[in-house]
């Protein structure tokens, strides 16, 4: 089997558990689906009557659905599921609003149909999620959550107001005030992106530790990609951590193996040859080649002949 074939089956079998496993779309039985039951039934009965009561007037459809489980599928791709098996919306409007909730994966979505995008714009679903329904989760208040979400998102279809701003509560904020939420990903997917992300610059760290000089060089230029190529796979606050990690760890191991025979030994030869040999690799200073008078990374010899006149050196 050749090698594109091989990896090719490695991830098919990395995706296909998760496909297979993913959860079924619950039987549409009225505007509220409280499968996951988290719901109390007068909050229940209060978001219907505020559903039912902006349908009759604009004829959107709102629906609120939770689940116990995503069953390993992002919310985006269940959502999209859901949305399209119950077909949420007039025909000729596509204006229909789904509101799912997973409280195991503490994951929610609010999916809007097309026809509603100018009434309901990406940013001000965010805001709904983040200053109006994750706060009351986080105090495990589904009911004011889901109430509170509901009436918010009535209240900007209908022109009702306006979304609560970020404020200093904002449940994903990111350092220094920068919003970065974390994005949703399968696990078999973040794993595959995982491995690519750590496999590069973890061995670019590695070395960097490893290699006298230079390894300096490498510490500073790859701060910035432990800053943010993290931040897909573990999120915003992962990544801070893996970063404060790397700063401090990177010197100390590199100060540490500076003080190991074989690393001093690799300096020397850098500085006198240009070359060492590090756990069986070969790492180079830089060297000058071609005509007189052209020069590139350090000093040395071109491959001519001098006749023992003339003048070395190195900086």
């Amino acid at each position: 089997m050749r090698a594109r074939d091989l990896v090719f089956a490695a991830f098919l079998g990395a995706i296909l558990p998760g496909l297979a496993h993913a959860a079924d779309v619950p039987y549409l039985s009225g505007r509220v689906v409280d499968n996951a039951e988290i719901l109390s039934a007068a909050a229940r009965e209060q978001v219907e009557q505020a559903i039912k009561a902006h349908e009759g007037t604009s004829t959107d459809q709102i629906a609120v659905l939770t689940v116990p489980s995503l069953e390993g599928e992002s919310v985006e791709q269940f959502a999209t599921k859901v949305f399209e098996s119950w077909k949420l919306g007039q025909k000729d409007k596509d204006n229909g609003v789904l509101v799912l909730i997973s409280p195991k994966d503490r994951r929610l979505r609010i999916e809007v149909g097309y026809g509603l995008e100018g009434k309901l714009p990406d940013v001000a679903a965010s805001r709904i999620i983040r200053n109006v329904i994750t706060p009351r989760f986080k105090e495990n208040n589904y009911d004011r959550g889901i109430v509170d979400g509901v009436e918010a998102i009535v209240a900007q279809l209908e022109g009702r107001g306006s979304v609560p701003a970020d404020g200093e509560s904002t449940a994903q904020q990111g350092v220094a005030g920068i919003n970065i939420d974390t994005p949703e990903l399968a696990w078999p997917l973040r794993i595959l992106l995982g491995a690519f992300i750590f496999g590069i610059i973890g061995l670019f760290t590695i070395i960097g530790v490893m290699t006298p000089g230079v390894g300096w060089f490498l510490y500073l230029f790859l701060i910035p990609f432990w800053a943010m190529f993290p931040i897909v796979i573990v999120g915003t606050r992962g990544a801070l951590v893996l970063l404060v990690i790397y700063l401090i760890a990177y010197p100390v191991a590199k100060i540490i193996l500076g003080r190991q025979p074989w690393y001093a030994k690799a300096a020397r030869e850098l500085k006198s040859k240009g070359t060492a040999t590090i756990g069986g690799f070969t790492v180079s200073s830089g060297s000058s080649s071609g005509s007189s008078g052209s020069s590139s990374g350090g000093f040395s010899g071109g491959g001519g002949s001098s006749g023992g006149g003339g003048a070395s050196g190195s900086w």
